[in-house]
């Protein structure tokens, strides 16, 4: 490594140039980057609100390019600069608009990216379009890319199947801007900054692609929403930031933040969990051979046996095998999740054997 390398500098703030500051970072040192770049907006003068009243656009000098080459050169500095900060199972999330998500999507595959998702964030209380002379811009566009195709990335599927009631989460989102209470103000009640980012959004990234104890880094964190959300969620973040100002407002804002406790957020995704044979229940007496298991509906039933397997008549022969076996060929499936398929009574009530084996797990010895 470098001389010029740093210690990996967890839970702070880096005040500077992006691209050196995450030149100065350990390669191969962070599990994820959420990267909320310039958008090039390219704004031609001033916008006003029927009434002529100015609208607070975005028009500060970071977000201005001399042309769309220079806005190119630059977003392939920074992103190479970044590849190289993130571990080979790292990803990243990028934010944008229509004036710079494809260009950034196109950069992100010639650099050796894996484009895993485009999520759509579409705005509750977007801002009209004044002039009416297009659609109201009532979106943005968020790329989620493993480091490379082979990345061994970090997908909670479970937490966000259980955050949307119990449905597959989608890719498009529907969440508000940051207004009201969450939106900092300056001295004088004006925005603390232009483009703050809603907390609601940076939870379902942070929570979807990160384990407790990840670093997330934020290499544009103007007033640290990454680094908020991080830290109440038990990740550890670091954020580059420019404008001393901005980088003022986010260290006040993140030093408010108390963590969530420990057992609110460690989470273990099913796949994770410690594998359990259908035997075992039977073994350890959760289940006495000759038990009767059957579908929610009741439409089908099965006898447990000694040795695991369970048995049923179908419509032409009697089936033996697993769980998973004759719950699929009693439905005419192809596959069948006998956990969640198959029921027990307990208590004049139907309940899932699923549930029998997260008691055996409860009770498996400790490593």
């Amino acid at each position: 490594m470098s001389k010029s390398k740093i210690d990996l500098p967890k839970d702070s703030i880096i005040v500077g140039d992006c691209v050196k500051s995450l030149k100065s970072l350990p390669e191969k040192s962070v599990d994820l980057i959420f990267a909320d770049p310039p958008y090039n907006l390219q704004l031609g003068g001033d916008l006003h609100r029927p009434n002529n009243s100015k609208v607070d656009a975005v028009d500060n000098d970071w977000d201005q390019f001399e042309s769309i080459q220079k806005y190119d050169e630059f977003t392939r500095e920074w992103l190479s600069a970044a590849r190289d900060v993130l571990k080979d199972d790292g990803a990243i999330w990028v934010i944008g608009s229509y004036h710079n998500i494809f260009r950034l999507g196109y950069i992100l595959q010639d650099m050796g990216f894996w484009i895993l998702n485009d999520v759509i964030w579409r705005k509750t209380n977007p801002m009209p379009n004044f002039r009416g002379r297009r659609f109201c811009n009532a979106h943005e566009t968020m790329i989620w890319a493993g480091k490379t195709k082979d990345s061994k990335y970090t997908f909670n599927y479970d937490a966000m199947k259980s955050m949307n009631d119990d449905l597959q989460m989608r890719s498009d989102w529907t969440l508000p801007l940051c207004t009201g209470a969450e939106r900092l103000k300056d001295a004088d009640g004006n925005k603390a900054h232009p483009t703050q980012k809603p907390e609601s959004l940076l939870y379902r990234v942070i929570m979807s692609s990160t384990k407790k104890g990840d670093t997330v880094l934020d290499p544009f964190f103007g007033t640290g929403t990454t680094g908020a959300v991080a830290k109440k969620l038990g990740r550890h973040y670091i954020g580059l930031e420019r404008d001393k100002t901005y980088a003022a407002f986010a260290k006040e804002r993140i030093e408010a933040i108390d963590p969530l406790a420990d057992n609110l957020i460690d989470l273990k995704q099913k796949r994770e969990l410690p594998r359990v044979a259908f035997g075992s229940l039977i073994e350890n007496g959760l289940l006495k051979p000759g038990a009767v298991l059957t579908d929610k509906k009741k439409k089908h039933k099965v006898t447990v046996h000694a040795d695991g397997s369970v048995m049923a008549q179908n419509r032409i022969e009697i089936v033996r095998g697993s769980i998973h076996k004759v719950g699929a060929a009693l439905q005419d499936a192809p596959s069948c999740n006998g956990w969640t398929y198959w029921h027990y009574e307990d208590g004049g009530k139907q309940k899932p054997i699923d549930e029998l084996r997260s008691l055996y797990r409860d009770n498996m010895p400790k490593n």
